[in-house]
């Protein structure tokens, strides 16, 4: 890693990574070309790339794969958890190779591209990620050019320039912007996702959609509730018009206190009515912050699929999914909201419940996508807690 006015491209460079301190990494670029910036972490998940890639958690952020085969099963039309990637690209250590999966449909640079997507392989991804580790998330410029020519101070002053996710609402970017329902359920091998009937004695859970991943919905339907999606601008009169049985948070990106100016009113009016609340990852968050705890900026975050929870009713170990950039600190969680979960990796808060209302969250993905399903349960807790449960 060389500083941006020290070192020029090597030869067959067709991409770059610019960061604000001046660092320059040089790679392949593929997928798309143009540049984009934005907050670079990284993920050590082993499989389920296209649905990292399309987890609108990852608005305004460019990923760095530890696993270094990344592309070589192709993408789909199935594995996606939003219509278009929200991530602005990502880095690998491997050239892409052609795919070999009887489920591919296009190979992974043809689709980055496709979506307006930029890739960067050839970088070692080990030194990128320990400087990560050491420094936390920088802010940086991923870029591809055919012709390898690259204004590098331009791109280092783009980095610069950006304020970072800190005090960023992104949760308005990415909502769905109209009411809608939802009948799908899980994916089997043999049929793809199961269809429900639309049965009206199911019970409702009204979704917040912060940034939401389908598989939420899915599970949701699994557990047998029948599934009202709504934008995060939502109001609390206009969850309370499709009367809900429960409510349900979702996940999403940026600072959840910016998100919070707007959110964290309607969800202390919804916390009121007494009615079943879950949060997952922001939606765990903005529980937070609702009932006076507060959340901080993580140093690197936690992204992967291999992440050790404890529960502490029990002392079970849960292997989860995790995405998440802030987090809520433990210190500072009122007398009635207590710890359920914890990270084993740093201790830090990974699931809340209220002592007083039928309300918790958890700081982790419990429909995985990709990532183990250890954590399922929690949407079958859930809709059990809304009393009409089939």
């Amino acid at each position: 890693m060389a500083h941006a006015r020290h070192m020029p491209a090597p030869e067959g460079a067709t991409g770059v990574l610019v960061l604000a301190d001046g660092s320059v990494i040089w790679g392949r670029g593929f997928g798309a070309e143009g540049d984009a910036v934005g907050e670079v972490c990284f993920n050590t998940a082993m499989t389920g790339y296209q649905e990292v890639m399309t987890d609108p958690s990852y608005a305004a952020q460019i990923i760095t794969f530890t696993f270094p085969h990344i592309g070589n099963v192709g993408t789909n039309y199935d594995d996606v958890e939003a219509d278009n990637p929200h991530a602005l690209g990502c880095i690998v250590r491997e050239d892409v190779t052609a795919p070999s999966n009887f489920r591919s449909g296009q190979d992974f640079g043809t689709w980055l591209k496709r979506n307006g997507r930029i890739g960067l392989s050839g970088v070692d991804t080990r030194a990128l990620t320990r400087l990560i580790r050491e420094k936390g998330a920088p802010n940086g410029v991923i870029a591809h050019r055919a012709d390898g020519k690259f204004d590098i101070d331009a791109l280092l002053q783009k980095a610069r320039d950006w304020p970072g996710l800190e005090g960023m609402d992104l949760a308005k970017e990415v909502t769905t912007h109209q009411m809608k329902r939802w009948w799908d359920g899980g994916w089997d091998r043999t049929s793809g996702y199961r269809k429900y009937a639309e049965q009206d004695d199911l019970p409702h859970v009204v979704a917040i959609d912060y940034g939401s991943k389908r598989n939420i919905f899915r599970n949701l339907a699994d557990a047998g509730a029948r599934v009202t999606v709504l934008p995060a601008t939502a109001s609390y009169d206009e969850v309370m018009a499709h009367e809900p049985d429960g409510i349900f948070l979702s996940n999403g990106p940026g600072d959840p206190a910016a998100t919070g100016e707007y959110a964290v009113p309607v969800i202390q009016k919804l916390l009121e009515t007494n009615k079943p609340l879950f949060g997952i990852c922001l939606g765990h968050q903005l529980l937070g912050l609702a009932v006076g705890a507060k959340t901080v900026k993580m140093h690197q975050g936690h992204r992967g699929a291999n992440h050790p929870v404890k529960r502490l009713s029990d002392g079970k170990v849960e292997i989860t999914s995790m995405n998440h950039g802030f987090a809520v600190e433990t210190q500072t969680l009122p007398d009635n909201a207590k710890p359920t979960h914890i990270s084993l990796f740093d201790g830090s808060l990974a699931g809340l419940e209220l002592t007083d209302r039928p309300a918790f969250s958890v700081q982790y993905h419990p429909e995985a996508s990709p990532g183990p399903q250890d954590s399922v349960y929690l949407f079958g807790k859930f809709v059990k807690q809304l009393g009409k449960s089939q």
